[in-house]
């Protein structure tokens, strides 16, 4: 036994030897297999949507909602630049939420193909990209993907808050000319809760869509009627300045910015696609609606400011002359779609609310706390319209504290966070690339909400000293 041990320990070295180098050999398979796996796998072909959207249909779908109460707003956002920095800003600003668009959904493809699932939403997608990125921020992707949907949800509600007051000024504006009154818009802001309950009570799209087929008729009327109006005089150009200031100027990036973003919108389009490989690329459903979008805007905002000059209002309709009956139909209408498509805006934030609580309460009373719920936020949305009246600060803050954030700065940090640390481009150019885009996002969060807050205040300030 003791000689046959020396011939043993060469076969046990060659054995141990043997076996290591096939583990070795299993791994490197078995990761290049997972890579094989995940180049091969396309989610696209594993998409089940029941009706999905043409790519005509998606692109008429992103149009839709870019063309609200953002394009009316576009002339007070020259009223802020100027009209030749307005006209360059409003471009560059289009096209950066184009692109931080484009990258989003980039990821959220790769993210899909990694993980080997058909679709992600916005927020599951930031989750995803913190579960699979770099070790030490995997146990975030729980917060990470919590924080997206209550930001999307405080955007919607935040936003619905404007929807309110540009209701209530619109009635205000016709009303109190008519009877000849002097009623505080906040008085129109209690009157129209009631109407504003009723469509926030909508709990199924079905019905909610021959409200969205109305208000769309509304609007375009709505915009011929401006249109008219802004060309029916002969426009002076000589007595607007180029450039406005730079204290003016996070009021207009703020503004863009809350017109332009749809990143809410964004994903569901994309996922409800029968041909989603249309969405990016050149022409494709993004570029395509994102470029006719920043014309109109560009257009409404550049000749708005021309025709009505420093007095714009927070949307161009409050600036028709209140003795032309054509002017006070428009006003009304554009009052009625905002109005109805207020269910639509509120339909986004509750259904991720509700399918946060809805295991947390007996089923028998799902109805009730439904009913309770929505009633409970649409009053604290009018309480914060009556607290805010102004449009203009109003759509400026709004822009600056959530859009900015939701629409710029996260895709930036998802991108980050996914390619992070071995697939950033040359010399790092993605991670520097997505450094810009976030301090100019953090730059229109902080200058836009410090100037849009102290814009508030000095509006306040001059009610007390009337009063």
């Amino acid at each position: 036994m003791a000689e046959k041990a020396p011939s043993d320990a060469p076969a046990e070295r060659a054995s141990s030897g043997f076996n290591l180098n096939e583990f070795n050999s299993t791994t490197i398979l078995t990761e290049k297999q997972r890579l094989e796996d995940e180049e091969n796998f396309n989610p696209f072909e594993h998409r089940v949507v029941a009706k999905p959207f043409s790519t005509g249909g998606a692109l008429a779908h992103l149009l839709k909602s870019s063309l609200g109460t953002g394009i009316l707003a576009m002339p007070m956002a020259f009223k802020n630049a100027g009209l030749l920095f307005g006209g360059i800003g409003t471009v560059v600003v289009g096209i950066l939420c184009t692109y931080c668009v484009h990258i989003l959904v980039k990821t959220s493809h790769e993210v899909c193909r990694k993980t080997r699932e058909p679709s992600l939403g916005f927020a599951e997608t930031v989750g995803k990209v913190f579960e699979v990125g770099p070790q030490p921020l995997q146990k975030y992707s729980n917060a990470a993907r919590i924080f997206v949907d209550y930001a999307l949800m405080t955007t919607y509600y935040s936003a619905a808050c404007v929807y309110i007051v540009f209701i209530a000024t619109s009635f205000a504006k016709v009303i109190n000319f008519e009877l000849d009154l002097t009623w505080d818009v906040r008085i129109y802001i209690a009157l129209v809760a009631l109407p504003v309950w009723v469509m926030g009570q909508i709990r199924e799209l079905k019905y909610l869509v021959p409200f969205s087929a109305t208000a769309n008729l509304f609007i375009v009327i709505t915009f011929g009627v401006t249109l008219y109006y802004m060309f029916n005089v002969e426009l002076t150009f000589h007595d607007k300045p180029l450039f406005s200031s730079f204290g003016q100027l996070p009021l207009f990036f703020s503004t863009v910015i809350f017109a332009m973003e749809g990143i809410g919108v964004v994903m569901p389009v994309e996922n409800s696609m029968s041909k989603p490989q249309h969405f990016l690329g050149c022409p494709g459903v993004l570029n395509t609606a994102m470029i006719t979008v920043i014309v109109l805007y560009a257009v409404m905002g550049f000749f708005g400011y021309v025709r009505f000059g420093d007095i714009v209002e927070g949307s161009i309709t409050l600036n028709l002359p209140q003795e032309d009956a054509i002017a006070q139909t428009a006003q009304v209408l554009i009052a009625l779609a905002i109005l109805f498509t207020f269910g639509l805006q509120f339909y986004v934030p509750m259904d991720i609310l509700w399918r946060k609580i809805e295991n947390r309460i007996p089923k028998e009373k799902h109805n009730i706390s439904q009913i309770l719920i929505r009633t409970g936020i649409i009053l604290i949305c009018c309480a914060v319209a009556a607290a805010v009246p102004n449009l203009e600060p109003f759509i400026s803050l709004v822009g600056a504290l959530f859009f900015s954030t939701l629409g710029l700065l996260v895709p930036a940090i998802v991108e980050t966070v996914f390619r992070w640390p071995h697939d950033l481009g040359p010399l790092k150019f993605i991670f520097f690339k997505n450094v810009i885009v976030g301090l100019f996002a953090l730059f229109a969060l902080v200058a836009g909400s410090v100037v849009s807050i102290g814009e508030i205040i000095e509006i306040y300030r001059h009610t007390e000293e009337e009063h």
